[in-house]
């Protein structure tokens, strides 16, 4: 079992969780008082009554089960060091509820009350020679229930010095350096340390300095294993991802989650990814997810931008009963950009969330960022909290944030809170938010031309999702995008 430098999970929850007490016997006035001895902690008191037992339990269960699955080799220093920073923080780290800040709109309840069990890497045998995923004509990694699996997966093609795989295969130590610096420097929140802990390796996409990758990577994470609908387990993976990209090199990523057969499968894809980007460097983010209507979708993104570095994410999600999107992106660097687009549709009982932080430390930093979402059912909701952190160094930032929703049925439901925090004093910023249904003169424009009204709130709701879709770089992946929302709309669609 991994262990922190001080004391392992599994230790204090043997100080931590309740134990019966009994009171001492009373001593008699006439004799004098036993001899007493001090037992000394690993950890201060403080810590165990901060700790919470069911995040302890969690961690520990995850922890077994790395341990049972781990070959009798050491792992490498990086994910060691990963494991133990994480176990350290959960040791402190309560149950998030609706009571903080962060997860006021967000019930996690249905992750609480559900059995959690790691999947092993022994389910993966059955399932090595199927193609399940489908056909790709890029340079792809498969990932399964948080499991690289080689026999499916095809990374030819790349340009030479380009490195991806798997952390524990990784031979060079130059490459190891550089990687040790990076995979363990954020600290997310519990759910980006329960990865941590229970994260079976790091997948990792090295493009070494002035190398430009023409095809993107796709990077297709499948979930298997899941339960059934009224079944109390919740089968868990833990996937993640470092790329590091060196000054001046481009790559482009799809990142693609989706799940087996039967559309309310239940399981929960806990998944982190971290990308660097060097200076005049540049990565376009694709990422789509379209998990099961009955699974957990927890997902961080944590992006480092040196000086003239480009990132642009362009996101599409459909999926999930509980889906939520961390996305942390700070410019340590001037003259960078930054472009977020995305889209978020709950067709049925679903939480949509995005959650992002854009910090800008330096002089002249674009961003630019769109969020759309439509809520096509009466109990769906959908989140948005996003944050631009404009900070005193960074003078002449151009800053602009736009959220838009669509809500499509009674009762349904968003939360937006864009913001703007800013203490430069020379800058150009602005925010904005619309929540609405389809506007009347604008289905009278389409009936007045012949058009019913059915066939014109198709099309304006298409047409609402488009304005992000088009956005992919790739014509590929925006057509299966297009599908998928036509289809998840209008089911009688072929």
């Amino acid at each position: 079992m991994a262990t922190t430098n001080s004391m392992s999970i599994s230790t204090l929850n043997s100080y931590y969780l309740p134990k019966s007490r009994t009171p001492p016997p009373r001593r008699s006035a006439y004799k004098p008082p036993r001899t007493t001895t001090t037992t000394v902690f690993a950890q201060p008191p403080t810590l165990a009554i901060l700790s919470d037992p069911h995040v302890l339990r969690l961690a520990e269960t995850l922890e077994d089960s790395i341990a049972a699955s781990s070959s009798a080799a050491s792992p490498p220093l990086p994910l060691q060091k990963l494991r133990d920073i994480s176990s350290q923080s959960l040791l402190s780290t309560p149950w998030p509820s609706r009571k903080d800040e962060l997860f006021r709109f967000t019930d996690t309840s249905f992750i609480k009350n559900s059995e959690i069990q790691p999947i092993p890497p022994s389910e993966m045998q059955s399932i090595a020679s199927l193609s399940i995923l489908g056909d790709t004509v890029f340079p792809n990694l498969a990932i399964v229930d948080g499991y690289l699996v080689d026999s499916l997966s095809n990374s030819s093609g790349l340009p030479n010095g380009v490195f991806v795989g798997p952390l524990s295969r990784l031979n060079s130590e130059d490459i190891m350096k550089r990687v040790s610096k990076y995979v363990s420097s954020f600290q997310g929140d519990l759910f980006w340390s329960l990865n941590g802990v229970g994260a079976p390796d790091v997948i990792v996409v090295y493009v070494p300095e002035g190398c430009k990758v023409e095809n993107p990577l796709h990077l297709r994470l499948f979930s298997f294993n899941g339960s059934d609908k009224d079944s109390k387990t919740l089968p868990i993976s833990n996937p993640r991802v470092l790329v590091l990209v060196e000054k001046g090199g481009e790559i482009g990523i799809v990142e693609e989650y989706s799940g087996g057969e039967g559309n309310d499968k239940c399981y929960w894809t806990n998944s982190v990814m971290e990308i660097v980007i060097g200076d005049g460097a540049k990565v376009s983010h694709s990422y789509v997810q379209s998990q099961s209507l009955g699974a957990a979708h927890v997902k961080w993104t944590s992006v480092r931008q040196e000086s003239t570095s480009v990132y642009e994410l362009i996101e599409v999600s459909t999926g999930g009963k509980l889906s939520r999107h961390n996305v942390h992106v700070q410019q340590v660097g001037p003259d960078t950009v930054t472009e977020l687009s995305t889209f978020h549709l709950s067709i049925g009982d679903q939480l949509q969330d995005l959650h992002s932080k854009l910090v800008l430390d330096h002089p002249r930093g674009v961003s630019r960022q769109l969020h759309k979402c439509i809520v096509a059912h009466s109990l769906g909701q959908a989140v948005f909290d996003g944050n631009v952190q404009v900070n005193r160094d960074a003078q002449q930032t151009d800053a602009g944030q736009l959220t838009r929703s669509l809500l499509l049925e009674p009762r349904a439901t968003v939360n937006v809170k864009p913001n703007l925090q800013i203490i430069a004093d020379d800058v150009k910023c602005s925010h904005g938010a619309a929540i609405s249904d389809l506007e009347e003169n604008q289905l009278f424009y389409f009936q007045a031309r012949g058009i019913d009204l059915q066939s014109a709130r198709r099309a304006l709701i298409f047409s609402f999702a488009a304005e992000v879709v088009q956005c992919f770089p790739d014509a590929s992946v925006q057509k299966k995008v297009e599908s998928l929302i036509r289809k998840l709309l209008d089911p009688a669609l072929p």
